[in-house]
C-alpha cells in the first residue's frame, strides 16, 4: 500500500519501496517489505503496530542510521543512496531531528552541551550553538537543567532534553521513537503539542507510538504489521480500527 501526502510538492521525507532484510537464507528476518511512505511539510504521521512489526527499523532507515536492502530513502529530495558516510552524517545533522527510544545522551556533556552538539559538529560557533540550545531547552521546559549532566536528571527530564536536541536549529524532519515513553500523561501531552507546533511551522514529523491518544495528534496514522503497511487513517474514529488490527494493543 502506498501512503503519500502533499501530492505535487517534494516531500520532506520519502521512502520508495524500502525493504530491510537481516541475514539470508532460511534464517533471514524481513523487518520491512516494500514500504512506500511520503511525509510532507506541515504533516505529522504516527506509526503504530505490534512489537516486531518494523516500526523502529522504519525510523532508523528514515534517519539514515541504517541502509535499506532494497529501495531508496530521500530527505528533502536528496537520496541517501550513493552519499558518502560523511555526507549522510552532514545531512542528518542539518535536516533531521531524532528522538531515540534509549535517548542517546552523551553522559560526559551537560544538558545544554548535549543539545548544542549537533550544531557544533556542523561548524556553528559555540556561542551560537549554545544560544540555540538554551532556546530549545526553554521550549521543553528544561532550561533550568542546562548545567546538569544526564545522570543528574530523572528519566523524564532526560527525555525532554533529548527532545530539545531533536528540535534545535532549522531541522526540517523530526523522527521520534516513543518520545513520551518516560513521561507522565500531562507532560507527554505537552511534548506532543510541542512536536505538533514545530510541524505546523513547516517541518515533517514521523512518530512511533503505542498510545492512541498521542497518535490522535497526527494527520495520518500508518499501521505496520510484519514489515508491511496494512492500513492508514486520519485521527478520529478510524483509529479504533487500527487498534483492533493489533488485538486492541499496539505495543
Amino acid at each position: 500500500m502506498n501512503e503519500s501526502a502533499n501530492d505535487g510538492a517534494t516531500p520532506l521525507l520519502e521512502l520508495r519501496s524500502v525493504t530491510r532484510t537481516h541475514g539470508d537464507g532460511a534464517t533471514a528476518v524481513h523487518a520491512l517489505r516494500g514500504v512506500d511512505l511520503k511525509v510532507g511539510s506541515g504533516e505529522l504521521v504516527a506509526v503504530m503496530g505490534p512489537s516486531g512489526s518494523g516500526k523502529s527499523t522504519l525510523l532508523n532507515l528514515a534517519g539514515g542510521l541504517d541502509t535499506p536492502t532494497a529501495g531508496e530513502v530521500l530527505v528533502g529530495g536528496t537520496s541517501f543512496d550513493g552519499l558518502s558516510r560523511t555526507a549522510v552524517a552532514a545531512l542528518r545533522r542539518r535536516a533531521l531531528g531524532y528522538v531515540f527510544q534509549d535517548l542517546n545522551l552523551v553522559p560526559s556533556l551537560t544538558a545544554v552541551e548535549n543539545v548544542a552538539l549537533p550544531l557544533e559538529l556542523d561548524g556553528a560557533r559555540v556561542s551560537v550553538a549554545r544560544s540555540a540550545a538554551v532556546a530549545a531547552l526553554e521550549e521543553t521546559g528544561t532550561e533550568h537543567l542546562a548545567s546538569r549532566f544526564p545522570d543528574e536528571l530523572s528519566g523524564g527530564q532526560q527525555q525532554r532534553v533529548a527532545i530539545a536536541r531533536a528540535l534545535v536549529g532549522p531541522r526540517t524532519v523530526l523522527l521520534a521513537d516513543e518520545p513520551t515513553g518516560a513521561l507522565d500523561s500531562e507532560t507527554g501531552e505537552s511534548v506532543m503539542h510541542l512536536l505538533r507546533r514545530r510541524v505546523d511551522d513547516g517541518a515533517a514529523g514521523l512518530v512511533v507510538t503505542h498510545e492512541a491518544r498521542h497518535a490522535a495528534w497526527a494527520d495520518r496514522v500508518v499501521f505496520l504489521r510484519d514489515g508491511i503497511v496494512v492500513d492508514a487513517t486520519g485521527p478520529g474514529p478510524g483509529l479504533g480500527a487500527l487498534l483492533d488490527l493489533a488485538g486492541g494493543d499496539s505495543r
